[in-house]
């Protein structure tokens, strides 16, 4: 949704889309800016592409509020994805961002990415699912390292940009305070919203917005109630036999894929070393959550 705002010197859209990426500034914060503008002006200029306002709304705000001038600079892109993916890198490259910003915009960055390629590519169609994986190509690979994370946690932050975008087209509310962190939601949670049915999207977002949603925790692997003493002692023992067994597996695991990391430092392929490093940490994160 867009809206005109006119100042004295020219007409200036404002973007709601554009706007939901900037995150909100603090009472205190914002106070602060306000403050450094009626005392000093406002010293950088507003972003714009064709018109539209895609840097500096709270600037903006003020300066509105208070009749203060200010300048503007125009900035070129040939589509609102490019913009998009602009307004991420510049708030991530500015900002010191929460995991959960930072898993959204990766997110947004992704999605806006495949659009682009898309377009430029509207007579290829390329499937993005296989068996293990839900995305593929290159645009995973390129991102995981300029975001120095693992592939996968790209793929994941995807899901989840797409499940907060739609509780935001539920209730943008929600959408604010899941990304302020006034509210924590499961991340598994929201990205199985991503392609949820509508109802159960709108009874999230409207538990937020009442500030009944509450976190349900992950479900852990049933236990039956044992009565007798000597037959929790027989089964620790079972148990504890296989997590051994299985803890033997991921040493090995380990081992094989440090050696690949070996070969691919020898051989002087820095780019798929750090891949192959993320997707290892990645990996090791998911067998200690499972396993330990």
């Amino acid at each position: 949704m867009q809206t005109t705002a006119i100042s004295e010197m020219q007409t200036i859209i404002l973007d709601n889309e554009f706007q939901d990426l900037l995150p909100a500034l603090d009472g205190e914060t914002y106070g602060l800016l306000e403050e450094n503008i009626l005392a000093n002006g406002c010293r950088d200029p507003l972003v714009l592409w064709d018109g539209i306002l895609i840097d500096g709304y709270n600037r903006y705000r003020i300066c509105m509020e208070h009749d203060i001038s200010f300048d503007t600079v125009d900035k070129e892109f040939d589509s609102r994805a490019e913009v998009l993916i602009w307004i991420v890198s510049n708030q991530i490259s500015r900002r010191n961002l929460s995991p959960v910003q930072l898993s959204f915009f990766r997110g947004v960055h992704y999605r806006a990415d495949k659009q682009i390629q898309g377009a430029n590519n509207q007579f290829v169609q390329l499937s993005e699912k296989r068996q293990n994986d839900v995305f593929q190509g290159s645009t995973t690979k390129r991102l995981a390292l300029k975001y120095q994370v693992s592939p996968k946690t790209i793929e994941r932050d995807a899901r989840f940009a797409a499940g907060i975008e739609a509780i935001g087209e539920a209730s943008p509310e929600a959408k604010r305070k899941i990304l302020s962190g006034e509210v924590a939601v499961n991340r598994t949670k929201l990205q199985a919203l991503s392609s949820g049915q509508k109802d159960d999207i709108e009874a999230v977002a409207a538990e937020i917005d009442e500030g009944t949603y509450v976190r349900r925790a992950s479900t852990a692997r049933p236990t039956e109630p044992i009565e007798a003493e000597a037959s929790i002692e027989s089964e620790t023992t079972v148990l504890n036999s296989a997590e051994m067994k299985q803890r033997e597996k991921i040493i090995g695991l380990i081992t094989d894929q440090f050696n690949i990391l070996l070969q691919k430092v020898q051989q002087g392929d820095m780019a798929e070393m750090k891949i192959s490093i993320w997707e290892y940490i990645d990996a090791l994160e998911l067998l200690c959550k499972k396993q330990f």
